[in-house]
């Protein structure tokens, strides 16, 4: 275990100097979406540490962003033709195809904790920062473009967003390795708003798998993020069925508008 807090020395004070890590995945995509919004409030009832949660959704599947327009950016023909269900989060960022060889992660964090890194703006690019160091290697560079994109050769295998609460705040993303990347060309459609570095290139030029496996990957961000199981700590999952029930399976919140 890394005893030492993620980031540069200058940053140790940025994040709880050890997370609890949770490897969990449930079986519903509704289900792990709706867990990472409980776990955000357990966080913000009570911040006095953090979480890393790692979970890889069994089925593919299309989540969209809070704010993206389902007609503008999902392909719903090609959705169904692949029996592609599609779901809602309640973060920003854009809309993603998950499913196995994509390796989910969450770091709920207090936001006393980030205060001195300049609100979302500094929180995001200490974290995409800290993200390119865990995961590069000697001979594999990985680097953050866009807003918070990871990119390893050019390519993007990792989107990520966040949601703000009072005293707490979610990062999540996704981490592609191993995902059957034709499933984005059918599924989506170009997105509406692009970042510069992607100059126009469709999905399959521009998506890809980093080269690794998703035991390495765990082990990266286990070791990153100084994250370690605890024993006494219980998931929400009263409030996760809630929150699936009532939010994250109706359709009036995967389509809204």
């Amino acid at each position: 275990m890394n005893t030492t807090s993620p980031g540069p020395e200058s940053e140790a004070s940025y994040w709880p100097t050890e997370l609890t890590l949770l490897e969990l995945t449930l079986p519903s995509v509704p289900d792990n979406l709706a867990l990472d919004e409980a776990l955000l409030e357990v966080v913000d009832a009570s911040p006095t540490g953090g979480i890393l949660r790692l979970w890889e959704s069994r089925r593919p599947a299309v989540v969209l962003g809070r704010s993206n327009q389902f007609e503008l950016e999902v392909n719903e023909a090609g959705c169904s033709t692949a029996r592609v269900a599609v779901f809602r989060r309640p973060s920003g960022g854009g809309s993603v195809v998950i499913g196995p060889g994509c390796l989910m992660y969450s770091l709920i964090l207090p936001i006393e904790k980030a205060a001195t890194v300049g609100g979302i703006t500094g929180a995001t690019q200490a974290i995409m920062q800290q993200m390119a160091k865990v995961l590069s290697l000697p001979d594999r560079v990985i680097e953050v473009h866009g807003t918070s994109d990871l990119v390893w050769a050019g390519r993007k295998f990792s989107g990520n967003s966040q949601r703000w609460l009072r005293r707490a705040f979610i990062h999540h993303g996704t981490l592609l390795y191993g995902a059957d990347l034709t499933l984005v060309t059918t599924c989506l459609k170009p997105p509406p708003k692009q970042p510069e570095y992607r100059q126009g290139r469709p999905h399959d030029q521009f998506v890809t798998n980093l080269l690794s496996t998703r035991e390495d990957l765990v082990s990266q961000l286990i070791e990153g993020w100084n994250a370690e199981a605890d024993d006494d700590f219980v998931p929400p999952m009263d409030r996760t069925a809630e929150l699936a029930r009532e939010r994250f399976r109706t359709e009036e919140w995967i389509k809204a508008k």
